[in-house]
């Protein structure tokens, strides 16, 4: 598992056999940011259940200007420490996403990407999707990236933008309804 793009392209990640992740696969990941590509410089980016960190790493690589990292596995948050050792703009938060996502609104904080990759088997995607909504997390013209497997998606507060279907895997982006 590698960084894919960008400044820190060719980075080695370490993290891949982590019991209970499942890391993005390099050309899931390549065909995502590069669709998002427009979203990234300069951006607040949320990845939460960040496993390893790839796709928060990879928008750091292309000009996001801070990744607030945010998993419950003490693991992981080791692994993401060695993983953005000596990068800029990195936060890690080892907390459960919907402790993350209520410290998140008492701060008034808001972000222009939002990373939801949760393990598929707890269907967690639309329990986010209506608590960045409640929240009011992401900022205007900021955008949501789902990965998923089976869970059925459904939110009448984001207009879906782009859908891609790979192998068993689902990446869906959404952006905001104003």
């Amino acid at each position: 598992m590698r960084v894919i793009s960008g400044k820190y392209k060719g980075k080695k990640l370490n993290g891949f056999d982590i019991d209970g992740t499942r890391p993005t696969m390099d050309r899931i990941k390549e065909s995502l940011f590069a669709s998002i590509q427009k979203y990234i410089p300069n951006s607040k980016v949320l990845d939460l259940f960040a496993g390893s960190g790839s796709l928060g790493i990879e928008a750091l690589s292309n000009g996001s200007k801070e990744c607030i990292f945010v998993d419950n596995n003490k693991t992981v948050i080791k692994i993401l420490t060695l993983n953005t050792a000596n990068m800029e703009g990195v936060k890690i938060i080892h907390s459960d996403y919907q402790d993350a996502l209520n410290k998140f609104n008492k701060e008034k904080t808001r972000f222009d990407l939002i990373l939801l990759d949760p393990p598929y088997k707890d269907n967690l995607i639309n329990d986010c999707l209506d608590k960045i909504y409640q929240y009011d997390l992401l900022n205007i013209n900021g955008i949501i990236v789902c990965e998923f497997e089976f869970e059925p998606v459904q939110t009448d507060h984001f207009e879906e933008i782009k859908r891609k279907k790979i192998a068993s895997k689902c990446i869906v982006v959404y952006k905001r309804v104003k």
